[in-house]
């Protein structure tokens, strides 16, 4: 793959950016303290705004790493507010696969906000990084998310049993995945 770390990305609603240390308030107040939205997580919801402090400020000072892909997600005109955060949460080079994990404040959520930002980052990760699979994995009592995933053109590839661990124990894992070349098609379709 071809490396090129967190740019900036636009869609015709969002700004994905790099996070900054002073979003940390915005991504406490928005989605980091909140149990909806870390309820099938992998991290606990935060205590207090100085644990997403300390998270925000350790994001922003690994974007020297041309291989850490960490963006804040801020709707057009909304004084540029971090609403949730998406980001490759594995790179796996030797097969050249990303993998993606994303979450957004609950209310935002059913606007379409999340598979816009995702539909985004598969472009980038095929056009401009050269992956050739794009992943990502869902608790299967968490089907919206698969509803996201599927938006964007990635394919159900079945259920692992009891395959992670996220805020609510050990789950079974539904596995989504695009392929370069199923990407290519769609684009000539």
């Amino acid at each position: 793959m071809e490396h090129k770390g967190t740019v900036q990305l636009e869609t015709d609603r969002l700004i994905l950016r790099r996070f900054r240390k002073e979003d940390a308030r915005a991504a406490y107040e928005n989605w980091t303290s909140d149990d909806r939205v870390t309820k099938f997580l992998t991290w606990p919801t935060h205590s207090s705004v100085e644990v997403s402090e300390y998270v925000v400020s350790d994001w922003a000072g690994r974007y020297e790493d041309e291989r850490f892909y960490q963006w804040a997600i801020v709707p057009k005109g909304n004084g540029d507010r971090p609403i949730g955060s998406i980001s490759a949460v594995k790179v796996i080079d030797p097969v050249d696969t990303v993998h993606i994990g994303y979450c957004i404040g609950y209310d935002w959520w059913h606007q379409g906000i999340m598979p816009e930002a995702l539909h985004a980052l598969i472009r980038f990760f095929f056009e401009e990084v050269k992956a050739n699979r794009i992943e990502a994995v869902h608790d299967v009592n968490n089907p919206n998310s698969g509803r996201v995933m599927a938006k964007c053109g990635m394919q159900y590839e079945g259920t692992h049993r009891e395959a992670g661990r996220n805020n609510q124990g050990i789950c079974d894992e539904c596995f989504y995945a695009i392929l370069q070349k199923d990407w290519e098609q769609g684009q000539r379709s």
